[in-house]
This record gives structure tokens, C-alpha cells and sequence, in this order.
């Protein structure tokens, strides 16, 4: 795992120090690869690339990037790993029989994607990848610049347009991080409004976007190519528009064509859509099979995974993927694995002993942190700076943590993320349905009446109302958080007219963001539920009464990827760790959407299929219990310990001033957060993770 950047410039005064200012961009993203660095230009045809190495596969000067390839044609930066680097060697001897051999200089998967690009071409090799990657790749004698991101978006890349301050000339930039692309001489973007609005509703910014305008995210399972020829041309037409150049969505073919806007073609060289509508054509109906199927691909899947040259580990919490990762890494290993949890002092946050449960059964070698709320509230003024961007999933805070103690041991670390949204884990796949089912005959002022009932009874009142009925139930049916669930329950019921509706709001925080984001209604699509894509993929043909389906795609096409991924990535690498993700594996996601929807929710609960694998490495007993979540208090701490400086963030001077949000909304949501009646920790951590990161990057 590393990190790249680079610009596109006619701007002569840049290009006389190309190597210089490419360098200064990958320093700003030290953190990712503190091991190596490197730089490359070429003046005459006006790009730069840099690079920051994390060494995890050949740990010698062989990995070096930018990379050249063996004939010269092609200068790359790669930051991720090609799980199946040895494989694909072994293809390009094959098909080299009577032929000189490849003559290899090391043994990275770096010097094995470039020859594989000389051999196939840069869109065959990406198909026989199995990985997890950002790519840019400069084609000397095409002078075409390629930007690739992996399937999943397991790694960031962002791209886009700025202005030099010297000459006003157009510059094309890109990176791993925002942080690069700030560091560009004169860099001098304004916040998206359009994107706060979007942030303001998902609590991230999804791609799309990025915060700042005219800088984007390319998305998952993309290729971007740029023409220097005309490319910059293209950029001062994009720099007159603060929206996204979009595409009309094509009915359904196996990859959407390419978005062309001059000298700039983008297209998705992996469809998700396409694996969805395949797997429902070609569905394992045999549960027996589909178990072996699962188990022999998740087993493969984390062999390939553990292969570094670095020490490595796993996460565990205990719960059914994180379990189930580690159960095959330790069926696999010689000798105990490392794995690592977070546990919290706070009553009802700490699930560190079930981590440890688990790990006994299993014989794992066990490291708990044990953090103090003191010690995660002082991770708070470290985010703004670690996320680039405005983000506010607030298990950021114990994220970081477990990386930061897992990287005092181990340079690699497995986890168990996208279980919920490939194998239907998460609460909402299956209560969504059911709660609409039973309040859809109910009139919509009903429904509404109904809401404001259920929040006028304090979640602690919520919670004190659940404890008898927990005593009567099985431990592996007890309703955690009742309190929260049911206030935010309540906040969606209070605006939805069908199950499609009850999603949208059952992802979104601030339900209409036009109504705290100062801008005109145009500027962010008042009716806007979805982010748009520069490639927008149609719902997949998986039958319309499957609506849980739905769900598991969309949330894998955008808060998996902009969620999830980024907060693992950016929480791990400002730590220097690298993360992989088996369940991301794409021949697992493959097999996943080939199983029949009861295979993946049963009785009321998700994952069955998972924890039928499961249940052969660990009982039952220790894993059934209900779905909780990385969280933490931060709403108490809201009240208590953080209230100061929530306070000065919130203060409705300060907002008025500086203009981006209306205060009175947040106002009002801060004084009935206050009460304790009320539970806005989201909608709350949501402006004030935006009003930490302005005040960051505007010291």
C-alpha cells in the first residue's frame, strides 16, 4: 500500500521544476509509504508523477517507482497489491514458450503489471487482476495518460482541475489523497456546495465528488484516459461549470460505454450490474454446494491475502466476518496469527471480550487495546487532517485505534468489511421491509403522527422499555441501542411514501439538506436521493419484489466504497498500514450474487450462509448476538466532555459568518440534543466534522 500524484501543465514555469513540485505533492502523503519515494517528468510532453512506497512484496530497490516497464513505453505509480502477480508471471512465460525470457529484476507486483500491460494492453490485464488498486500509467508513445481504480474502490484516486496562480494556466492534477493535490503550486479550489450537500445528507461525500470543485473521485471499477494533445483545452471548459460531466444512462448492456468529453474517456471496465444481473441467471440453488462453493472461495481468497514479505495480522470483533477471516487465516497458518481489537470503559460500547472468545477458540495470538474516553476524544483533532475531506461515520474515532495498535505489530492486517453488504447484514435489508410492510396501509399524516409519538419518549425511556423484554428473550435476539434505533426509526417515517423512500431516508442523515447548505435549490438537486455518476449504472434486473437486493447494490456501489473502504484506508495508512479486504476478492462477490436471496437472509437475520461456514471454525453460542456496530459514545460526549468545543464550532455567529450553513436548524438540533431528550449525534458530528475540517485547512 502506497501513494501517488501527478500533474498534467503547459505552465513553463512549472515544468522547468516538474520533478520538484511532483515531489512536494507525494511528501504531503508521506504517511502512505514512508519506506521509499520517488519522482519523474518529462518537460516536453508536460507530466509528472511521484510516489510514496509502502514496502510489502520485494522489499529491495527492484519495487522502486515510478516504475518503467521493460521496454520503455510505459512510467508507472501503482499503490495497492496484485494478489495474483505470481500467477499472471506464470502466464506470460507460458505464452512466451520458444521466445526470450521475460527478464524480471525483481519479484513486485509492480514489475509484474507493467509486463503484463506490454503484453496485453492495459484493459486485458485489469480483467485477469485480482486485487486491490489505484493505477496511473503514462503511455510515451500514445502520450495518453491512464488513471484505473479497482473494482470495489478498495484505493482512492482523485483527479481534476485547477488553476496555477502565476499564469492562470489550466493544470490537470491527481492523487491518492487531497492532500496532493493541495499541495500543487497555487492550488486554490473553493468548496463544492453541491457536494456539502450531498456530505450533509450521507455524512461522507460520495464520488462522484470530492469537496472542493472541479476535483473528483474516480469511481470503482473506472478507467479514466486523458489525451495531453487537447486535454488542457478540456479542463478550462470543465473549470466554467461546477458540476460533474455526466452521461445518459444506456439500458443495460455488459459495460457501459464511454463517457468522451474531448480529449478526456472514461468507462467502467467492471461492472457491478453486470455481476448482479449474472448471478441472478445463474443461481446456486443447491445449499450444500453453495456453502462448499463459499467456503473453498473464502479460503482462497485470504491465502492469497496473507502473502507479504512484511509481518501481518487480522482485526477481530467478534461478530460474524471479522470471525470468519480469521478462522480461515488460522486453518491456513503454521503457527498463531496476530489479531487485534479496540475495547472501550463505557457499558454497552466494549465487545472486546466476545473478540476475545473467539480468538481463544480459535488459538489466535490476542491484542486488546483497552481506550479511555479521554484517549479517543484526543483522536478527534487528528481527523480533519487524516481524512482530507469532511467525513463523519464516527467509528472513524475506533478505527484508527485498532490500526494504531495493530501497526505497533504487523505492517499488513486482514479484515472482515463488505460482509453486510455482499452476504445481507445490515439491519436495514431485512426491518426495512418488514416495518413497511406493516405501516404501509396507514395514511401518510398517520405515519407522521405516528413518528412524532415515538420521539417524544427519550431514547433512554426507549432503552429502559427494551431491558425486561431482553430478559424474556434468547441472548442472540436482545435488541442493542433500542433508544437510538427507534428515535432514528421515527425520523424516517416522518417523510416516506414507499419502501424506495424508506432506503433513501434510512441512509441519509439530513433528509433536506437545501434546508441547512447556503446555496441556490439548482446548485444541489433539492430532490437529489442518489449521488450521480459520471457512469450511472441502472438498478440491476434482480426482480423488483426483491427489494433487499436493491439495497445490497446500492450500498455497495456507494457506501461500501465511500464510506467503509475510505475509512478503513485513511484510518490504517496514517498509521503506514496496509489493509486488505478478502471479501472484496471479486470471484467472492461474484459467487455471493449467485445466492439465492434466503440464503442470505433467513428468520429475520442476515449472513446465513456465512454463518453456516462459520459455524464450522467457532460455535455458535459465541458468535450469535445482536448487530451492534464499531461505535462509541460520542453523543454523550456531545453533552459532556466535548461540549466546549462543540459549542465553539456551532456558535450561530460563527455560522452565519462564514456562511455555509443556515444556524438555525443546527441550532435547534443542538439545544434538543442537549436535553437528552433527543438523539442528533449524526446529524450533529456531521456539521461539526465539517466546520474541524474548514477550520484545518484554513489556518
Amino acid at each position: 500500500m502506497c501513494g501517488f500524484s501527478g500533474f498534467i501543465t503547459t505552465d513553463a514555469s512549472l515544468l522547468g521544476r516538474a520533478e520538484s513540485v511532483a515531489t512536494r505533492m507525494a511528501s504531503a502523503i508521506q504517511h502512505r509509504g514512508p519506506d521509499d519515494a520517488g519522482a519523474w517528468a518529462d518537460s516536453l510532453a508536460g507530466i509528472a508523477l511521484s510516489f510514496r512506497r509502502l514496502s510489502i512484496l520485494d522489499l529491495s530497490s527492484a519495487g522502486h517507482q515510478p516504475m518503467h516497464s521493460a521496454s520503455g513505453r510505459f512510467v508507472m505509480t501503482f499503490n495497492g497489491e496484485i494478489y495474483n502477480h505470481t500467477g499472471l508471471r506464470g502466464l506470460l512465460s507460458a505464452a512466451q514458450l520458444g521466445k526470450p525470457a521475460q527478464p524480471w529484476r525483481g519479484h513486485s507486483d509492480s514489475e509484474t503489471l507493467l509486463a503484463c500491460v506490454e503484453a496485453w494492453g492495459l484493459e486485458e490485464t485489469l480483467q485477469k487482476t485480482v486485487g486491490m488498486f489505484a493505477i496511473a500509467l503514462w503511455d510515451t508513445q500514445t502520450r495518453t495518460l491512464h488513471l484505473v481504480r479497482d473494482r470495489f474502490g478498495e484505493k482512492p484516486l482523485y483527479y481534476g482541475w485547477t488553476i496555477t496562480a502565476s499564469t492562470a494556466a489550466s493544470a490537470f492534477v491527481f492523487g491518492s489523497e487531497l492532500k496532493a493535490l493541495r499541495a500543487f503550486p497555487g492550488f486554490a479550489n473553493p468548496v463544492s456546495r453541491e457536494a456539502l450537500a450531498l456530505y450533509m445528507r450521507f455524512t461522507y461525500v460520495p464520488a462522484p465528488y470530492s469537496i472542493y470543485q472541479n476535483i473528483f473521485k474516480l469511481e470503482p471499477g473506472c478507467m479514466l484516459s486523458i489525451d495531453t494533445s487537447s486535454a488542457l483545452l478540456q479542463a478550462g471548459k470543465l473549470l466554467e461549470s461546477a458540476h460533474v460531466p455526466r452521461v445518459p444512462t444506456v439500458p443495460s448492456p455488459p459495460l457501459r460505454p464511454p463517457a468522451v468529453l474531448g480529449s478526456l474517456r472514461m468507462y467502467r471496465w467492471w461492472s457491478l450490474a453486470s455481476v448482479v444481473e449474472a448471478g441472478a441467471q445463474n443461481q446456486i440453488n443447491s445449499e450444500d454446494e453453495a456453502l462448499e462453493t463459499l467456503e473453498h472461495r473464502l479460503k482462497d481468497a485470504v491465502c492469497v491475502q496473507s502473502l507479504a514479505d512484511v509481518p501481518l495480522g487480522a482485526f477481530l470483533s467478534g461478530g460474524v466476518d471479522s470471525s470468519c477471516i480469521v478462522a480461515m487465516m488460522q486453518a491456513q497458518a503454521s503457527s498463531p496469527i496476530k489479531t487485534f481489537t479496540v475495547g472501550f470503559e463505557e457499558a454497552g460500547f466494549d465487545e472486546s471480550p466476545h473478540a476475545l472468545a473467539v480468538a481463544e477458540h480459535l488459538g489466535t495470538e490476542h491484542n486488546a487495546l483497552f481506550v479511555s474516553a479521554k484517549q479517543a476524544q484526543a483522536v478527534i483533532s487528528d481527523l480533519p487532517v487524516m481524512y482530507d475531506e469532511p467525513f463523519a461515520d464516527s467509528s472513524q474515532i475506533p478505527t484508527h485505534l485498532v490500526c494504531k495498535a495493530a501497526r505497533q505489530q504487523v505492517t499488513v492486517a486482514l479484515s472482515g468489511d463488505a460482509g453486510d453488504e455482499l452476504f445481507g447484514g445490515y439491519n436495514r435489508y431485512f426491518w426495512g421491509p418488514r416495518i413497511w410492510s406493516r405501516l404501509a396501509w396507514l395514511p401518510y399524516p398517520a405515519r407522521q403522527a405516528l413518528s412524532a409519538a415515538i420521539r417524544s419518549l427519550p431514547t433512554a425511556g426507549w432503552d429502559a422499555l427494551s431491558r425486561p423484554m431482553n430478559a424474556l428473550l434468547p441472548k442472540s435476539k436482545n435488541l442493542a441501542r433500542v433508544g437510538d434505533r427507534a428515535h432514528k426509526l421515527a425520523s424516517r417515517l416522518s417523510g416516506v411514501h414507499n419502501l424506495n423512500d424508506l432506503y433513501n431516508s434510512l441512509v441519509s442523515e439530513w433528509q433536506d439538506p437545501a434546508q441547512v447548505v447556503k446555496c441556490n435549490s439548482w446548485e444541489i438537486g433539492v430532490n437529489l436521493q442518489v449521488p450521480p455518476s459520471m457512469l450511472s449504472d441502472p438498478l440491476p434486473a434482480v426482480g423488483a419484489e426483491q427489494q433487499q437486493l436493491r439495497m445490497m447494490y446500492r450500498d455497495t456501489m456507494t457506501y461500501l466504497p465511500d464510506d467503509i473502504l475510505c475509512k478503513v484506508d485513511r484510518a490504517a495508512m496514517a498509521t503506514s498500514l496496509e489493509t486488505r479486504v478478502p471479501f472484496l476478492d471479486h470471484r467472492v462477490a461474484e459467487l455471493a450474487w449467485r445466492l439465492p436471496l434466503n440464503m442470505k437472509i433467513r428468520n429475520g437475520q442476515g449472513k446465513w450462509a456465512l454463518r453456516q461456514v462459520l459455524y464450522k471454525y467457532v460455535p455458535q453460542e459465541l458468535i450469535d448476538r445482536p448487530k451492534a456496530g464499531f461505535a462509541i459514545p460520542v453523543g454523550q460526549w456531545l453533552r459532556g466532555p466535548l461540549r466546549d468545543w462543540a459549542e465553539a464550532l456551532l456558535d450561530e455567529k460563527r455560522l452565519e459568518v462564514e456562511g455555509y450553513f443556515y444556524p438555525k436548524p443546527i441550532r435547534h438540533k443542538w439545544s434538543q440534543h442537549l436535553t437528552g431528550r433527543y438523539d442528533h449525534t449524526p446529524s450533529l458530528w456531521a456539521v461539526l466534522m465539517f466546520q474541524s475540517w474548514l477550520e484545518s485547512t484554513h489556518q
